[in-house]
């Protein structure tokens, strides 16, 4: 990835001499942080890396188990380790950088590796929201085509193929479009007043017009995210409906139990991810605006796991028998 990006800021250089542009570029951007945690840092960054390690070790956790335990080789196992996957990559992308920028009271970054970290963060969060529809399929067809169910997702390269057309459509749009933004000038100042290189605080270092890189975000985000989210919302009203027409009280409750911890991840996923980008990014709200994004790019990870685990038996089982073996 870092070739494809060096090689497009090397035609952005040619580009800007043909067209003999005269501005000094901006080559590295300052990166503030929590400016106003400045003095309690060291409680922020021992809470902040406890966090992280509690992070990687839940997911590599459920990555482990599922890998290593029989009984969790179904699709919707196989789909949560994936899951995990890309959270991993989501919190290993920003936090050690976060933690950096906390004790030195901000840190400098250079604009390929703003690029680079933008990209890591794009491809895990549209990942993310992949794997949360074809979850969320994979309980439709479990709950209101039973039969359908057995038949399609019984096959192991099914499962395979969604997976890795999830990683692959999310690796090459972002790519396309971090290749595209190194034609962005960057011209200063070059302070971002965040903790990560998100896509708004780099608009806002640019002093090329951003209105063809804003329209291409607004049209990657509806197969992206928008539209996944419609699948899950349409998922789930069918899943409703259907759970509803069961006539007992302990059937009713066994399938919406089965979706509930599911349905608690996509609220909180999608509730934090629009958050972060539909409150503003400047004014009196900036600090509102940085508190939903470390929500998303931290809490969600350490809390997916966990919401899956809680009631989960076939995990608690995993566990159980995992510990027991190595404690005998």
């Amino acid at each position: 990835m870092e070739d494809a990006v060096t090689t497009a800021v090397q035609l952005q250089s040619i580009y800007q001499k043909m067209h003999g542009d005269n501005h000094s570029l901006v080559t590295e951007v300052q990166i503030l942080g929590f400016p106003s945690l400045n003095a309690f840092k060291i409680p922020v960054f021992i809470i902040i890396i406890l966090i992280y390690s509690l992070t990687i070790s839940e997911n590599v956790l459920i990555i482990v188990l599922v890998s290593m335990s029989h009984h969790l080789h179904s699709p919707m196992y196989f789909f949560l380790a994936n899951l995990s996957v890309t959270d991993i990559i989501l919190v290993t992308n920003v936090i050690p950088k976060t933690l950096c920028i906390i004790i030195r009271e901000g840190d400098t970054l250079t604009i390929l590796g703003c690029l680079t970290q933008f990209f890591l963060h794009g491809v895990s969060v549209s990942t993310e929201c992949f794997l949360l529809t074809v979850m969320s399929g994979d309980r439709y067809l479990a709950i209101c085509k039973p039969l359908h169910y057995v038949i399609l997702m019984s096959n192991p390269m099914l499962c395979i193929r969604l997976v890795s057309l999830s990683w692959l459509l999310s690796f090459c749009a972002v790519l396309i479009y971090i290749i595209s933004m190194t034609f962005l000038q960057f011209c200063g100042p070059n302070v971002i007043d965040h903790f990560f290189c998100d896509l708004m605080p780099l608009f806002e270092l640019s002093c090329s017009d951003i209105t063809f890189f804003q329209l291409e975000m607004l049209f990657l985000s509806v197969p992206f995210t928008l539209f996944p989210l419609l699948i899950i919302t349409v998922s789930y009203a069918s899943i409703v409906r259907a759970v509803l027409r069961i006539s007992t009280d302990t059937g009713r409750g066994k399938a919406f139990s089965t979706c509930s911890s599911h349905l608690a991840v996509v609220s909180i996923f999608y509730g934090t991810l629009f958050g972060s980008y539909v409150i503003p990014s400047k004014g009196n709200s900036l600090t509102a605006g940085k508190s939903v994004s470390l929500l998303y790019t931290v809490f969600t990870p350490l809390i997916n796991p966990i919401i899956y685990s809680l009631k989960n038996k076939d995990i608690n089982r995993a566990m159980r028998k995992r510990f027991c073996k190595s404690n005998e």
